[in-house]
């Protein structure tokens, strides 16, 4: 379901928002706002590098607040951390600049207050604590709206312009608009009025052209890296709506490891103004945990839009249920403890890691675990998943 159908589609499911509701209502938490790292012992050995160190780790998990389950029996924690900051006048900024750039750009006509709405500059100032320039915030607003733009464009099955059979195309020529393409000089022309006639193409330029201001090349490419990534599940979830397809659960999750917020969450570094050393985001550890928690966020997106989708529509619960033969509410509850064992495992393999690396690496982890607390925040009070949303 398209970000714009999502904000004015009813519940689809009334005791099935109910349910969902019981689980996601509350964002109080017992989980601690910052991540926590234990006392390293002497071991002789350091750095991110150190091969086969295994350093103890005694933290006992604090459940979070926990909720009556949907069959009204045992009880279901959401394992997430709190919001680090909440800034209500810095994420109106960000937001009002936001949409004043999709007008200009041209992404969502005649829809943007249901841009507005979904107050996408609250969810940047949320997961980006570190950071209070509305500059460098709104650059990573703008790379988040336009990389929204090419879901619910191009491939949600309910917006106008989506057509699997054209999105592999669509797709390769927006990749064109991240990552220049280079051509002959007769025939750049022609693909340059490409990108300059399409709104979401402009806007994907635009928001990488302006995050190079705080970014280093790296950085950047970072970003281009987990993009080409995306546009790749894109393709995956074309061929199940095509095919009429339900995924198996594990394929799902695959999916979603593809298919996440993690092009947002590749910019926790540049937007707080450092740089994670390269070879330690390349670092198959780092990278392990780092989609674990990309992961992890969009089990919580699932969640909280499911009582609005389309039954046809594929999320985790509902990829469960047809797997498991179980109720959605059961399904809701499975999802709920995948989301909560992927947490936990960031939460004890991050801290780890936090002891072998450079103080970048403590410090962009520290911020995945931000980003965590706010998405969840954001979601829990977002107009995009709640129709009385004031936040």
């Amino acid at each position: 379901m398209s970000l714009l159908t999502r904000l004015s589609a009813s519940d689809a499911n009334t005791d099935l928002a109910q349910a969902i509701a019981a689980i996601l209502s509350t964002v109080d938490s017992t989980v601690p706002a910052e991540l926590p790292v234990p006392t390293p012992r002497p071991l002789g050995l350091s750095g991110i590098g150190t091969s086969g160190l295994r350093i103890p780790y005694s933290r006992t998990f604090t459940p979070a607040a926990a909720t009556e389950s949907a069959e009204g029996g045992s009880k279901l924690e959401l394992y997430c951390p709190p919001a680090m900051r909440d800034d209500p006048a810095l994420g109106e900024l960000v937001n009002e600049r936001l949409v004043e750039w999709a007008e200009k750009i041209g992404i969502y006509p005649g829809q943007l207050d249901h841009v507005r709405r979904c107050n996408f500059g609250r969810l940047i100032m949320l997961t980006h604590p570190e950071c209070d320039d509305p500059e460098r915030l709104l650059a990573a607003a703008k790379c988040a709206l336009a990389e929204w733009a090419v879901d619910d464009h191009y491939v949600d099955g309910e917006a106008a312009e989506s057509d699997p059979d054209m999105l592999g195309q669509r797709l390769a020529i927006a990749y064109a608009a991240i990552d220049p393409a280079q051509l002959p000089k007769r025939y750049q022309p022609e693909l340059d009025d490409a990108l300059a006639s399409d709104p979401v193409m402009r806007a994907l330029r635009d928001a990488l052209t302006n995050l190079a201001r705080y970014a280093s090349s790296a950085q950047v490419t970072r970003l281009e890296f987990q993009l080409c990534i995306m546009f790749t599940a894109y393709n995956q979830e074309a061929v199940w709506r095509k095919q009429g397809q339900m995924p198996p659960v594990w394929e799902y999750l695959m999916h979603r490891h593809e298919n996440s917020f993690l092009p947002c969450m590749v910019l926790i570094d540049p937007v707080a103004g450092y740089e994670l050393p390269p070879h330690e985001w390349a670092d198959p550890r780092v990278r392990r945990v780092f989609a674990l928690a990309g992961t992890a966020t969009v089990i919580v997106n699932d969640l909280y839009s499911m009582a609005k989708e389309d039954p046809t529509d594929t999320n985790l619960p509902r990829v469960i249920a047809a797997e498991e033969g179980c109720s959605l509410r059961e399904a809701v509850q499975r999802s709920v403890a995948i989301h909560d064992e992927l947490v936990k495992t960031y939460e004890k393999e991050a801290a780890e890691l936090s002891l072998l690396g450079s103080p970048a690496l403590r410090r962009f982890l520290a911020g995945v675990w931000f980003w965590l607390g706010g998405s969840r925040t954001w979601h829990a009070t977002s107009g995009r998943y709640h129709d009385n949303a004031d936040a």
